[in-house]
Order: C-alpha cells, then structure tokens, then sequence
C-alpha cells in the first residue's frame, strides 16, 4: 500500500548485541484475539508496531515493562537470525499534552520535544533496541489524511453534521468482525472507551461507540489543512496510518500495554482493516502487563510514579531495572517495591561474579534453558530461576570450562539486553 510519508524524527543509538551460535527454538506468544499461546511466523523479516508515548511526562517503570517486552521479541528475532522491522509512534498532538502545557506554562511543542528526548535518554540507558523508524504523529498527518479520505470514500467513516465542529468518525460496525481483538462485549466497551480517550457522549454520532478519526480545529489548537477542514488527526486512525505506511498490511505483532487493548489497538486494527480490505491487521496482538508501586496502581494522579530517569539519577545501574522487571512474567500486573529492586541489585552481583570466575560450570545447557524459556512465551521468570541456578553451582563448587563465564555473559546480554 503506496502512501506518502516522511521520516525526520530519530530514534536513540542502540547497544550492540553479541551473536551467539546456534539458533533457539520457534518463538510462541500468547495472542491477546485468540487467547491463547501461538507459534511467531515471521518471514525474513519479522515485523513490528508498538504503541509509543504521549510525551507529557517521564517515563515511568510501566512504560519501561512494555518496551522491554518488545526489545526481548526484537532480541530473539535477531538471534533467530530474522532481519526486523520495528516501527514505533509518538503522540506528540493529544488532549493530554496540551493540558499539561496549559498547567505547566510551556508550549505543547516545547513540553513534546522535551519529553521526546528524555524517554530516548531513558531508551538508550536502558538497552533497548531502537525501532527502525520512528515516527511524530505531527509527522504522519498527510498519511493520516490519505486513510481518513479512504475511510470516508467507502462509507466506514462520516463527518458530524456539526456547524461548529465538522469532525469526522469511524463506524464502529464498519468491519464485520469489530471486537475479536478484545474480545468484550458492548457494555464494556462503552464504558473503557468513556475512561480511555473516547466520547460516548458526542451529540451527532451514529453510535457512542464511533470512534474520531480528524477533530476539526479547536481555537487554541494545532491544525492542518485536509479535504474535511483544518484539524488534526484522532488517536487511533494514526498508528493505523503509520503502520500502513511502513509496514503495510503484512504485520507480524501489533504490540503495547493491556490498557491498550481497547479502545486504542481495536480501534486502530479496525481503520487498517477497513482501508486494506484485510480480515485482520496483525497475525498477533501482543501487550505487556501494568506495573504498581509497593501493592497500589501507579498514577500520575496519585503521584507514586517511579520514573526511569528517577532511578538512574539516584545511580541505579540500568541492568538493575531490566533485572527487575523481568522478575515477574510480561503478562502479570505486577509491582515494583524496594524489595524487588534490592532482589535485583543482589541477583546481578551474583551473576557478574559468577561470570568473572576463571572457569565455570558448562554453559551449553544454561544457555540453551535461556532460549528455550524465552521463546516460550518470555518466559523470564524461568529464565531468572535458570541463571540463579547456574551462578549458585559456579560460586559454590567452581568448574573446569574457562570459557564458560563469557559464554553466559554474551547470552545474558544478548538475549536479555543486561550486561554483566
């Protein structure tokens, strides 16, 4: 599908990661439409979209658990010996930042590149693998107004007879198959479309369901010209657009936090599938967990956000986090505390010695547990268990394999993003 597009944001320097020999075996994810665990099939080049930030704030530890999920698939891809397509967006014109510019005095643009930059600081302390393209929604409106005009053409999508306030909609019921990716019924959409984002309660839809495609300009607001009025593009109908435009139609995971789930990624899969003509957008729809804070939800309302640069800025060794974070499965909401990250500070100490020792136990088994834990679904927690073991019996009883201390080492941090 041939769109215009233009690429001038960029993404973080990405870390070099060892190649290992060998290959594990086939990657398994659980599918968040088909609920249950399937086999990965990528072709020679294994495909990507997920969800970036809306950046007005600070990347928090749940932000980190979601990308880390990914940058495990992106590692394993590579390992499996796959070239990989990662595209990622960002938010940067929303509601939320420019709420949070009014509040703080700043422009929206400014707070946007401000937050932009301190999430690839934070990226790139982290060792996550950086997406091939990496895309501003302010950099995607023409693509965006491409699918809107498509969207309109064939009658998915329709503008609300609105003197004031022309905006434009996508017919909930404009795919047969609408709601397999959550897989909840209406009720429930109505009322996680209410708290995420949505209007139910626009006056002029065809259904509350309706979700925007282009908000018609708002005094005060960014606006760009299109064949429907200035204005700008909806949430949803940009990821839709983006992915087209880089990727296409041939995706192989569509990717981000369970909050996303509904309305964010049915909505988005829905446009593509309306544009395309396609059954389905992505082969698997893939999203990570959420992350509280010491037993409560973390919120900026409640303002118990544990945020990367945070951490860093108190010298925790980036490792440390990852570490910690893959304690718990990617699936599981789960929490961070003090606890886990001194569990984690003690378990990365013990591996880093473990690995420094002049001969230790043979790596191969360890080494392929790793890989096959991980194509199972990320399974980290097994994956912890398995190295923990190894550094145990290293530490307390020695081995005769010299080499195999840097073998662990280049797959831990090949595999797991950690260097030790």
């Amino acid at each position: 599908m041939a769109m215009f597009k233009v690429d001038a944001m960029q993404s973080w320097s990405g870390p070099s990661v060892p190649l290992l020999p060998g290959r594990g075996p086939q990657l398994r994810l659980y599918d968040s439409a088909d609920r249950q665990v399937r086999p990965v099939t990528p072709g020679a080049t294994a495909t990507m979209y997920v969800c970036g930030i809306t950046p007005y704030d600070a990347t928090h530890l749940g932000h980190a658990a979601t990308y880390l999920t990914f940058d495990l698939v992106h590692r394993l891809w590579l390992d499996a010996g796959h070239n990989v397509h990662y595209v990622q967006n960002v938010t940067d014109v929303d509601d939320p930042l420019f709420e949070r510019a009014q509040r703080d005095g700043i422009g929206w643009r400014e707070l946007a590149d401000r937050e932009t930059e301190l999430f690839r600081e934070d990226m790139a302390a982290l060792r996550v693998l950086p997406p091939h393209d990496y895309v501003a929604a302010t950099e995607a409106v023409a693509e965006v107004i491409e699918v809107v005009e498509k969207l309109l053409a064939s009658g998915a999508a329709y503008v609300v007879e609105d003197s004031r306030y022309p905006d434009v909609y996508f017919r909930a019921d404009a795919t047969a198959q609408f709601g397999y990716e959550s897989g909840y019924d209406r009720d429930t959409m109505l009322a996680l479309f209410g708290e995420r984002g949505g209007d139910p309660e626009r006056t002029g839809k065809s259904d509350p369901l309706d979700a925007l495609l282009w908000q018609a300009e708002r005094p005060g607001e960014p606006s760009w010209t299109s064949p429907f009025g200035r204005g700008r593009p909806g949430w949803h109908v940009e990821c839709a657009a983006i992915a087209l435009s880089r990727i296409g139609t041939d995706l192989d995971i569509q990717g981000g936090g369970s909050d996303l789930i509904f309305p964010h990624h049915e909505f988005s899969a829905a446009h593509a599938e309306s544009v395309t003509g396609e059954r389905r957008f992505a082969r698997h729809y893939v999203h990570a967990g959420m992350i509280g804070w010491d037993g409560h939800k973390m919120s900026k309302s409640l303002g118990n956000l544990v945020l990367v640069s945070g951490l860093r800025s108190q010298g925790v060794d980036p490792s440390v986090i990852r570490a910690g974070l893959f304690a718990g499965h990617y699936r599981d909401d789960r929490f961070w505390s003090q606890a886990v990250l001194e569990e984690a500070q003690d378990r990365l100490r013990r591996w880093r010695n473990a690995t420094s020792l002049a001969a230790a136990p043979d790596a191969v088994d360890v080494v392929a547990r790793v890989r096959r834990y991980l194509a199972d679904d990320l399974d980290t927690p097994k994956v912890i268990a398995a190295l923990d073991g190894w550094a145990t019996d290293a530490l307390s009883y020695g081995g005769h394999d010299s080499t195999a201390g840097q073998t662990v080492a280049a797959a831990v941090d090949a595999l797991l993003g950690i260097q030790l």
